[in-house]
């Protein structure tokens, strides 16, 4: 009987340890991983920048907290100023609706609590990233904000 109780005991361990290491927390299923490519072709209209950059971010949609991280390079000159634009769709153009803080040399990081309206326009691909440069005051790379696949 010791021997069948031990190997009981060891699938029973064994099981528990392996749920343990599912991700089955409510809490991260709240999360979306968003992203972007800047670059600028994505200008609209576009420039001859030979800049480039990556935005990575995260949205708790429960507390609507978006964190976000820019790095960008190659760009005509220092960056003068960096911002998320929406709502719009791929291609079509739309005012300031998150300025970035503090310093725009890269990486770029910031957190903003969103309104509502702001999370539904990430959620749904209407919003884009956005760095001018002096060169480029009306921007010099771009990239459409989408939820990682």
């Amino acid at each position: 009987m010791t021997p069948y109780r031990t190997l009981t005991s060891s699938v029973l361990l064994a099981s528990l340890l392996a749920l343990s290491a599912c991700n089955t927390s409510p809490m991260a299923s709240n999360v979306s991983t968003l992203n972007a490519r800047l670059s600028g072709a994505n200008e609209v209209p576009a420039s001859n920048s030979n800049g480039s950059g990556t935005l990575s971010a995260n949205l708790d949609k429960t507390t609507r907290v978006l964190s976000w991280t820019v790095t960008y390079s190659g760009l005509s000159g220092p960056a003068t100023a960096g911002h998320f634009h929406g709502p719009a769709a791929t291609g079509q153009n739309a005012g300031v609706a998150l300025p970035f803080t503090g310093s725009l040399e890269s990486p770029i990081r910031g957190t903003a609590t969103l309104t509502p309206a702001q999370m539904d326009a990430v959620m749904n691909g209407n919003w884009y990233v956005n760095l001018h440069t002096a060169a480029n005051p009306g921007g010099e790379i771009r990239g459409q904000v989408a939820l990682y696949p």
